[in-house]
């Protein structure tokens, strides 16, 4: 574990897939490369988790409580009304902020009481954010289940449509993904409603958390800022 924690995880990865690699070929003569595949998973999570409860210590070197080096800057598209970068480690996500008419209010076609929104977020997850090279298609659970939790998220500070009549849109953009991009977007919109000049009451941030456990009853909660 001492060795994977010089490795930041766009790097520890691919090492840890070295090493699998390596274990498969030295083994194919007598486990099957599934076989070994699913040993190596359990004994990696084996030690995460007996370094986080035996020593209080992650993956990456960091006790339970520092957060990962945080940045944050604003402005940075001129054409838009208002736009924010948050960072977090390696977590990146740009908001670019929206103003409009009233009459460019979401038309809700549901059940419930409200039949406009003029309050609006979506979240974008594309697959370069992970490394990855795939097909970006239809928006899935994750972008509507996200989007919608920052949302909410930031509904309490939006001003109403009688306070600024103003329809707003949001669109977060995750460029790089390491853990809790939905609370990246929730601070990266807080930042791009505020360079926007929309008057929000009081600027939001957010930071998923962790809950690691053993068969003894042993448990760990990560990510308890002493701030």
């Amino acid at each position: 574990m001492e060795a994977l924690a010089q490795f930041v995880k766009s790097e520890r990865q691919p090492a840890l897939d070295s090493l699998r690699a390596e274990l498969a070929e030295k083994l194919k003569d007598t486990y099957s490369e599934q076989d070994v595949n699913a040993a190596f998973e359990a004994k990696v999570k084996a030690l995460i988790r007996a370094n986080v409860l035996d020593k209080s210590q992650r993956i990456d070197g960091r006790d339970l409580v520092t957060i990962r080096p945080i940045s944050c800057e604003v402005g940075l598209l001129p054409r838009t009304h208002g736009s924010g970068l948050f960072n977090r480690g390696e977590t990146q996500v740009m908001t670019i902020a929206t103003l409009g008419s009233m009459s460019e209010r979401q038309q809700l076609d549901g059940l419930g009481l409200e039949e406009t929104k003029h309050y609006m977020h979506h979240y974008n997850f594309p697959p370069f954010s992970t490394g990855e090279v795939r097909r970006i298609g239809v928006v899935g659970r994750r972008e509507i289940g996200h989007g919608a939790l920052a949302e909410r998220a930031l509904l309490p500070v939006v001003p109403s449509a009688e306070e600024f009549p103003y329809t707003i849109r949001l669109v977060s953009e995750v460029l790089g993904s390491s853990g809790s991009t939905s609370m990246g977007s929730t601070c990266a919109s807080s930042l791009a409603l505020m360079d926007a000049g929309v008057p929000i009451k009081k600027a939001v941030s957010g930071i998923a958390m962790g809950l690691v456990t053993d068969d003894n009853g042993r448990y760990a909660v990560l990510t308890i800022s002493k701030v």
